[in-house]
């Protein structure tokens, strides 16, 4: 099958299209050179911010499905240029969505657990979203481009996206490493709860979800556990052996440009149902991640 991958230098992206190249003819899709290990799979530089270079590589390509991974992630920067982040999150998805409905591909769209305020956590599928900020709401309306203009489209939303595999981008996580082994101090949000997702299992369920089912709409393919940032930090550092300072502070008292929730958890139930590739518990997604980072130094 011709599988396409947007955002295809990014961790989730850059992960299916290391799990799907060889089992599929793949294309990758992102802006600039690829920054991926080489192999098995063709790649566009293509802007999803342009208005159609994505849409005509799809085409050109005729993908049969596309996993669209990318975004503007940066929540501040997009609190900084909220048009740039209305023409990638929302004009890009529906770029990708434009060249699916022409082709008759299967759309999954990668949403984010920001589309939800975070008043009250354990967010369900069902579940209103109601987002604050640039972000957010430009990651919401991308879910609805998505939904409304492929007529075979799921959404899937991820949270709090990391991983360890060499060339991979820093992520909270890999900053506690770091951070903890050069002796510095981790501050980390005492009062955001989160889902962290680790990128090859967020990859592996999207794929199937991509290629093996015909569900539309949403569908959580988080990780499975809920904590803190510091219970994060602080997990991330037991399975690594290190010590050191985690320092505790709470958003309202750092100055944040673009407004985060402070529960945005969202409950996995349906995909561990639906899907052969399960939503990782934290110690199983760090016991990966371990793995994977001792394999940057091989």
């Amino acid at each position: 099958m011709r599988v396409a991958i947007t955002g295809a230098n990014g961790l989730l992206g850059g992960a299916a299209v290391a799990l799907l190249s060889g089992r599929h003819e793949v294309l990758g899709v992102g802006r600039g050179p690829c920054r991926l290990p080489g192999g098995g799979f063709a790649w566009a530089d293509a802007d999803l911010g342009d208005g159609r270079s994505v849409e005509a590589a799809l085409v050109a390509f005729r993908a049969e499905a596309v996993l669209h991974a990318g975004a503007l992630t940066d929540v501040d920067a997009c609190e900084r240029e909220p048009e740039r982040a209305w023409r990638v999150n929302v004009g890009g998805t529906e770029q990708v969505a434009r060249a699916c409905r022409a082709l008759g591909a299967r759309l999954v769209a990668v949403s984010t657990d920001y589309v939800f305020d975070g008043s009250r956590g354990g967010y369900a599928e069902d579940d209103l979203p109601n987002p604050r900020g640039a972000y957010a709401r430009t990651k919401r309306c991308g879910e609805e481009a998505a939904l409304l203009v492929a007529p075979d489209a799921a959404v899937a939303r991820v949270a709090v996206v990391y991983s360890g595999r060499p060339g991979a981008k820093t992520t909270f996580a890999t900053q506690v490493v770091e951070k903890l082994s050069h002796g510095q101090v981790v501050n980390a949000f005492s009062d955001q709860v989160v889902t962290p997702t680790l990128a090859e299992n967020a990859a592996a369920m999207t794929a199937e979800l991509l290629l093996e089912h015909d569900h539309r709409g949403v569908l959580h393919t988080a990780g499975a556990t809920a904590l803190t940032r510091v219970e994060f930090a602080q997990r991330v550092a037991r399975r690594f052996g290190l010590t050191g300072e985690i320092r505790p502070v709470r958003t309202a008292d750092v100055k944040l440009l673009a407004p985060r929730p402070l529960d945005s958890s969202l409950r996995v139930e349906r995909a561990k149902a639906m899907l052969r590739a399960k939503p990782l518990a934290i110690d199983d997604a760090l016991e990966e991640f371990f793995r994977q980072w001792r394999g940057r130094g091989a």
